[in-house]
């Protein structure tokens, strides 16, 4: 790090959600709520999807892994989020605002990239059903898991190194619940041009090529399932996709509306608003739309909860 940045700043503030005090304590509560119910909804896929036999399937697989996901990013920023209504500035030390920034982009980027792979698989298990379990094997399951968490452990590095390389100014109050790359970078004094532009790149290739993966999935799905003679075969295909075709909606559709709206129609309260949605209502939502739409995770967690009361009884 450099000597300037520790001498002239040594910590940032953040602004929170809001700055009005009758606001604090309900906005407190309900926050609460939604990451207990994130960090519980989320351990309980990780736990069902890794203990049951029924859902050692790749599906699960990937959907275990997105749950690890959600829970990483949510607690990355949750809890520090909940200290900001029980204090009167909320301070962040500049280790601390690096560290946060480096994990949140991990998993962020690699959120893309696991939804990705689970487009991939529905893809394979309606269009190829024959050969699905040659083509997802396990190998190719951890291949397709791995290399995001490599690929974005990598860029949170070098985006997170390259942003806190360079000297900020002594002006230190971050406009955001937590530390993210466009609210850091408009506090440098030195030039970000070139950090920007970094930046911009990775995060329209990470966008642009994830969301290439699912739309060319899920239209070779749909044609596939166009021409499905049997109703009741549409109906089948159509469930097996309808909860990961809403997590995808929510999650690049907040992202979308986030980052590509006009400049002129950009806010800080828009962005805080689409910032609290993917960073804590969707993880909190994406174990609740698998185990309300999905039978065999509602089975197994059933089944589970008679074990844990016949433990008890």
């Amino acid at each position: 790090m450099d000597k300037h940045n520790l001498t002239v700043l040594n910590e940032f503030i953040l602004t929170g959600i809001t700055d009005r005090p009758e606001l604090q304590a309900p906005l407190f509560g309900l926050f609460l709520i939604i990451y207990m119910i994130s960090v519980v909804g989320n351990l309980g896929i990780i736990i069902l999807t890794k203990m049951d036999s029924k859902l050692q399937t790749p599906m699960y697989f990937f959907l275990r892994y997105l749950a690890i996901t959600d829970l990483g990013y949510s607690t990355t920023v949750g809890p520090k989020m909940l200290v900001n209504f029980v204090v009167e500035e909320n301070k962040i030390s500049y280790y601390f605002c690096a560290i946060q920034l480096a994990f949140f982009l991990m998993f962020i980027i690699s959120e893309f990239f696991i939804l990705s792979a689970m487009s991939y698989d529905r893809y394979v298990a309606i269009c190829h059903p024959l050969l699905y379990t040659v083509i997802m094997s396990q190998r190719v399951c951890w291949v397709l898991v791995a290399i995001p968490y490599l690929y974005s452990t990598f860029v949170s590095l070098l985006v997170t190194l390259k942003i806190f390389n360079l000297s900020f100014c002594g002006y230190n109050v971050i406009s955001l619940f937590y530390c993210d790359c466009l609210p850091l970078v408009s506090l440098l004094c030195s030039n970000t041009r070139e950090t920007e532009l970094m930046i911009l790149i990775s995060a329209s290739i990470d966008l642009i090529s994830s969301l290439l993966i699912v739309l060319v999935s899920y239209l070779l799905v749909f044609v596939a399932i166009l021409r499905m003679n049997s109703a009741e075969g549409r109906h089948k295909a159509f469930s097996t996709c309808g909860s990961h075709l809403t997590v995808v909606v929510m999650f690049y559709g907040t992202l979308i509306f986030m980052y590509v709206q006009p400049k002129s129609s950009h806010s800080f309260d828009s962005d805080k608003v689409a910032s609290i949605f993917y960073t804590l209502v969707i993880p909190m939502l994406n174990p609740l739309i698998y185990s309300l739409r999905n039978k065999d995770v509602k089975y197994a967690l059933c089944s589970t909860w008679k074990k844990i009361c016949d433990i008890f009884s």
